[in-house]
C-alpha cells in the first residue's frame, strides 16, 4: 500500500527549492528538491527533472510519469489555449501539411500517441478512417472525448500501451509533443515498429539544442524542464529499431519566454 503523502511538508519543501532555484542557488535548491523526493518519492511535481535541468544528478531517462500526468490534469482546461494561443504550438499542422505536400495517405488506422485534448487528432480527422488516442492524463482525455474526434481513447502511459496492445497494428502512430517527456527513445521507438503495419508511418516532433550545449549528449534536460534530444540520436534509435527517414523537416516547436524552441518533425517508415 502507497504511503501516505505528508502534503503540508510536501508543499513546504517544494516551495523553498522553488525560491532557492529563483534566486540562483543551485546547491541550496538541489537539497531541497531531494527533500521534496524523499517525501514524494513517485515525483509528482518533477523534481528529478528540475535537478537535471540545473545541471546536477543523473539525467532521468524519462520524466515521472506522476509528473506528467499530474501537469496535464492540472492543465487541461486551459492547455489549448496556453499552448496554441500564446506558445504558437502548431505541430499537428504541420503534419498535416507535410503528409499532404508528400502525397501520403489516406490511412486507415491511426493511434494518437500523447493526444491530449485531440490537437493532432483534429488536424489529420479526415486523413484516416478509425483513430485511437492514448494519454496519460484522463482531464486531457475526457476533452478529447467530447470533441468526439477518435473511435477509441484510452488513459495510459504510452509505452506502456505500446508493449501492451494486443489491437490489430496501424499504418500511421504520431507522437507529437511526447519526447520532450522522455529520454531514452528506445522503448518508444521500439513499441511503435512493433505495433505499425509493415511500410506504416510514425510521425513525431523533438525538441533540440545547440550542438554546444548538448555536448556530445544523447539526450538532456532543458531549462524548461523537457527533454531535448540530439538528432544523431533519433536517427540512430530509427535505425535500431528498423525504420528508415522519409523526411526530417527544421521546426520552430513553440515560443518560450518570447524565444523559438528549435526541434524536428521526423517522419519514418517501418521497415521491419
Amino acid at each position: 500500500m502507497a504511503k501516505k503523502i505528508d502534503e503540508e511538508a510536501l508543499a513546504e519543501a517544494y516551495n523553498r527549492a522553488l525560491a532557492l532555484e529563483k534566486s540562483g542557488d543551485v546547491d541550496g535548491a538541489v537539497a531541497a528538491y531531494e527533500d521534496v523526493l524523499a517525501i514524494d518519492p513517485e515525483d509528482h511535481g518533477g523534481a528529478a527533472v528540475r535537478i537535471a535541468a540545473m545541471g546536477r544528478g543523473e539525467i532521468p531517462v524519462k520524466a515521472p510519469d506522476a509528473y506528467v500526468e499530474t501537469l496535464f490534469d492540472q492543465h487541461a482546461e486551459i492547455f489549448e489555449d496556453v499552448l496554441v494561443e500564446q506558445l504558437g504550438y502548431h505541430v499537428p499542422m504541420l503534419v498535416r501539411q507535410r503528409l499532404q505536400a508528400l502525397k501520403l495517405g489516406p490511412f486507415k488506422r491511426l493511434l494518437d500517441l500523447g493526444c491530449g485534448t485531440g490537437l493532432t487528432g483534429g488536424a489529420l480527422r479526415d486523413l484516416c478512417e478509425d483513430m485511437t488516442g492514448i494519454d496519460i492524463s484522463e482531464k486531457m482525455v475526457e476533452i478529447a472525448h467530447e470533441k468526439d474526434l477518435y473511435e477509441t481513447l484510452f488513459v495510459a502511459e504510452v509505452e506502456d500501451f505500446l508493449d501492451d496492445n494486443d489491437e490489430d497494428a496501424f499504418d500511421l502512430i504520431t507522437a507529437t509533443d511526447v519526447l520532450p517527456y522522455l529520454g531514452a527513445l528506445e522503448p518508444l521507438f521500439f513499441g511503435a515498429a512493433e505495433n505499425l503495419t509493415p511500410g506504416g508511418l510514425f510521425i513525431f516532433s523533438s525538441e533540440t539544442l545547440p550542438e554546444e550545449t548538448l555536448a556530445g549528449r544523447a539526450y538532456m534536460v532543458g531549462p524548461h524542464q523537457r527533454f531535448a534530444h540530439a538528432y544523431a540520436y533519433v536517427r540512430e534509435r530509427l535505425t535500431a529499431t528498423g525504420f528508415e527517414l522519409v523526411e526530417v523537416s527544421e521546426i520552430n516547436v513553440r515560443m518560450e519566454d518570447g524565444q523559438p524552441t528549435p526541434g524536428h518533425l521526423v517522419i519514418a517508415r517501418h521497415i521491419g
